[in-house]
């Protein structure tokens, strides 16, 4: 397989959200309803969603392109985070939010999170950025290895709703490379 890492285009939208539905629920608790899940994809992730984030000049999305299929993505937000948790939180500032990051599950354990991680970084770092944060599920044991491994320390908690049920989300950071 050969795969590159890019920048998103307006073209993308209909594919992340094909790609969201697929790896949006491996990130969910157990406990997590399929009718919340749905009503996150359609409330967040759908392709009307991504259109918005592509056009939001805030916004960074890179894409792992393999073989002219994306195979996973990361989104970027260069503003200030509006939840007072994680504002209270944050020791690295001025801060951009790695809002999602997600790769394929057929790619797991191939290097592409890794990959991906690392533009991502690059691309925080080019926005002036002195750090990094990200809110992840406090159950994703996988997830919270892999932003460890990739230099994120867990600095407090947050809430997140999904579709009925307020989940529990640690907050991590990292300042950018």
């Amino acid at each position: 397989m050969t795969h590159s890492i890019r920048k998103a285009t307006a073209d993308d939208a209909g594919p992340l959200a094909a790609l969201a539905a697929v790896t949006f629920p491996l990130a969910c608790p157990p406990s997590a309803s399929p009718d919340d899940i749905a009503a996150h994809l359609a409330n967040t992730l759908s392709e009307k969603h991504f259109r918005g984030y592509l056009a939001d000049p805030a916004v960074t999305i890179l894409v792992i392109d393999a073989d002219g299929g994306l195979r996973g993505y990361s989104l970027l937000v260069n503003r200030p985070a509006e939840d007072p948790d994680v504002a209270s939180a944050l020791t690295v500032l001025p801060s951009v939010e790695l809002s999602k990051c997600y790769v394929h599950p057929e790619h797991h354990g191939l290097g592409a999170a890794a990959e991906l991680m690392h533009a991502s970084l690059e691309a925080a770092a080019g926005t002036g950025a002195a750090g990094v944060w990200l809110g992840v599920n406090s159950q994703n044991a996988r997830a919270i290895r892999f932003y460890e491994k990739s230099g994120f320390r867990k600095v407090g908690s947050k809430s997140f709703r999904l579709g009925t049920t307020v989940e529990h989300d640690f907050v991590l950071e990292r300042a950018v490379p």
